[in-house]
């Protein structure tokens, strides 16, 4: 078991990740290089969270890290996990309806979330299965943890298309671009033009109001765009990105302001709701929500957002109700 590897090295947090697809087999390599905690790998296919997590413990000498990987099917793997990171789900296939998709993953994510809260009751959950705000609110309800420690990974990769669409449009560096966008993971977004910059200027101040829109709606169709060009799969080298910028300010207590999906209880207007918006994170997860002045226009669209989580909470409801 980890817990036999772990004695000898106890200082090191420990991190599981449930799902290692795409999108968590890339969040443990890129962990694994940070050479900062141990990793446990969970998936229900036999054989193929060992396979990655050999493969990636193979790497380690080549690349000089040390952290600790294992792969398993069981939870007793991740007994006493500092933080959980949760990609399980499955994509949409044809003939799958939007209900068929929202139950299946429904009961994927509850029956994860049950299991981790067994066996890692402390632990900070990263959410980053789909649909994102809905199953949020279902890893908290199935584990009875603060909202504090039960967060959404989307605005960090949502923000992370704006700035990448800002930077190519005036042709400068990823690294002065900062942008905000805040609201559900979906076509409801809202990206935050106002308040995203290049080197400190509004990138209102530097494109024309047309070609704002352009990036915005490029940007809500993120996930979409990627979709259409693999024609199979989805984009996993970006999520991962971002869930490790949301893992590295937890576990490195870096307090970064992070766009996150966290449950708003009157924040912006809003209460009992998954939403998307500018948090604090740290060692304990959510540290502080940061609520920043909007437009009418701006909250409106973000009301909208939260309308179309709120239909996804009340049709899972539903599920409940009529089984």
């Amino acid at each position: 078991m980890a817990s036999d590897a772990r004695a000898e090295r106890n200082a090191r947090p420990k991190v599981t990740i449930v799902g290692v697809g795409m999108v968590g087999g890339t969040v443990a390599q890129l962990l694994a290089q940070r050479d900062y905690a141990d990793i446990v790998m969970i998936d229900i296919v036999e054989g193929l969270p060992q396979g990655k997590a050999l493969d990636l413990l193979q790497t380690g000498p080549v690349l000089g890290y040390d952290s600790i990987l294992v792969g398993s099917n069981s939870y007793e793997d991740a007994v006493g996990s500092d933080l959980v990171v949760i990609t399980s789900g499955v994509p949409r296939k044809p003939g799958m309806s939007r209900d068929d998709l929202l139950r299946t993953n429904q009961g994927i994510i509850r029956s994860v979330t049950e299991q981790i809260a067994a066996v890692a009751p402390d632990a900070v959950l990263i959410v980053v299965s789909n649909p994102l705000d809905a199953m949020c609110h279902v890893a908290l309800e199935t584990t009875g943890f603060p909202r504090e420690r039960v967060i959404g990974q989307a605005g960090v990769l949502d923000s992370a298309r704006f700035r990448t669409f800002i930077a190519a449009e005036l042709n400068v560096s990823v690294e002065d671009v900062t942008a905000f966008v805040l609201g559900g993971h979906g076509d409801t977004m809202v990206p935050l033009s106002r308040y995203s910059t290049v080197a400190g200027i509004p990138i209102t101040e530097l494109m024309t109001p047309e070609k704002v829109k352009e990036l915005e709606t490029r940007t809500a169709n993120g996930g979409a765009e990627v979709v259409s060009l693999l024609k199979s799969g989805s984009a996993f080298y970006a999520p991962a990105a971002s869930t490790m910028a949301m893992v590295d300010s937890i576990l490195l207590d870096k307090k970064r302001i992070l766009p996150c999906s966290v449950l708003l209880t009157g924040e912006y207007g809003i209460d009992g709701l998954y939403v998307g918006v500018p948090v604090k994170l740290g060692r304990s997860g959510v540290e502080a929500i940061m609520q920043i002045s909007l437009t009418e226009d701006e909250q409106a669209g973000l009301r909208s957002s939260a309308d179309a989580v709120q239909a996804l909470v009340d049709t899972m409801k539903s599920f409940e109700t009529n089984a």
